[in-house]
């Protein structure tokens, strides 16, 4: 059986693939710190069937342990610290975590000879773009949040490494995800946290901002076919196509749940917020046939009955995030 070390496997989108990757039958090697972000409770169908590490990213030895012991072919690196806001509030564990971390696994995987380093970035390495144009993956880095340009140095790192010393990288760049298991702290999530305790639901500036979302097994699939097909030295851009307003997927969750839009509160914008975002994904389609499946209506519908049918995993968040939310102005 192969084995993969997967790095933030106990995160949102990397326990996603840590399932998946039990179902399809590889050995999942997981490494997550699990800060505030990370859950055990995500793995808990697959639990027997893993290897568990709890070591952090930055810490060279650890990893390096690790490595030894496991010897997996293959790396997955979805460890980061993810969310814009707490990057405004302090960059340090991001520049901690998603440039450092990234550093030292690209050594130690160079050392151990890995057939596959998967980097996940993110499109907001692109910066925003206005009008009806769209990233390409040669489109220039342009972040503008201190997450985003902690992102795009763990992504240059990724090429670089590659160029440099034959690490054999492959950059995965996706669209913003969405699904179970999402930390509520996310804008989702905290759309649908607020509505079902009838609270107002924060929405920054006047919901014009536009994201393209996709489901997160989308892209976990799209994760898999670059694992297996795609060519090293790569970049490919994983996006759905389907670009919604902020205020228009506000909108939509509350029609799900059956909650009044009078719940809708604009708040101030934060600081450097990009308008648009939206992904060619052109390449990965043509070079490994690889498409979103899940269009937005079905996969929010699908994410809203979760979060309803999950609200114990969703109110163990709550005293934490209402202390944090606080630092925002929202109650």
């Amino acid at each position: 059986m192969k084995k993969i070390l997967v790095t933030g496997g106990a995160g949102f989108m990397g326990s996603e693939f840590v399932r998946s990757g039990v179902r399809k039958g590889y050995t999942m090697v997981v490494v997550d710190t699990l800060t505030y972000a990370g859950d055990m409770e995500r793995l808990k169908e697959v639990e027997k069937e893993i290897i568990f590490y709890r070591a952090d990213i930055t810490d060279k030895d650890s990893i390096e342990y690790i490595f030894k012991a496991e010897e997996p072919i293959a790396v997955i690196h979805f460890a980061a610290e993810s969310h814009v806001d707490r990057s405004i509030l302090d960059a340090s564990p991001f520049l901690d975590t998603n440039i450092k971390g990234t550093q030292v696994l690209l050594d130690i995987a160079g050392k151990y000879e890995s057939e596959r380093f998967i980097n996940i970035s993110t499109d907001e390495v692109y910066g925003e773009i206005s009008g009806e144009g769209q990233f390409y993956e040669t489109t220039p880095l342009n972040p503008n949040s201190p997450y985003s340009v902690s992102k795009a140095a763990a992504d240059m790192l990724g090429r670089a490494y590659h160029r440099t010393y034959g690490i054999p990288v492959i950059t995965v760049r996706p669209s913003n995800n969405y699904g179970p298991y999402q930390y509520p702290e996310k804008f989702i999530p905290v759309v649908i946290l607020k509505a079902l305790n009838s609270e107002k639901v924060p929405v920054y500036g006047k919901g014009e901002n536009i994201r393209e979302w996709l489901f997160v097994s989308d892209c976990i699939n799209a994760v898999f076919e670059i694992l297996e097909k795609g060519r090293i030295g790569e970049i490919y851009n994983v996006g759905s196509g389907e670009e919604k307003r902020n205020i228009d997927v506000v909108k939509a969750v509350l029609k799900l749940l059956g909650k009044p839009e009078d719940l809708i509160e604009f708040i101030k914008d934060r600081p450097g917020h990009d308008l648009r975002y939206s992904l060619n994904s052109d390449k990965i389609s043509g070079q490994i046939g690889w498409k979103s499946k899940i269009k937005f209506p079905e996969g929010v519908e699908s994410t809203v009955k979760w979060y309803m049918e999950n609200m114990k995993w969703m109110n163990s968040k709550l005293v934490y995030l209402r202390e944090y939310w606080k630092k925002f102005g929202v109650n």
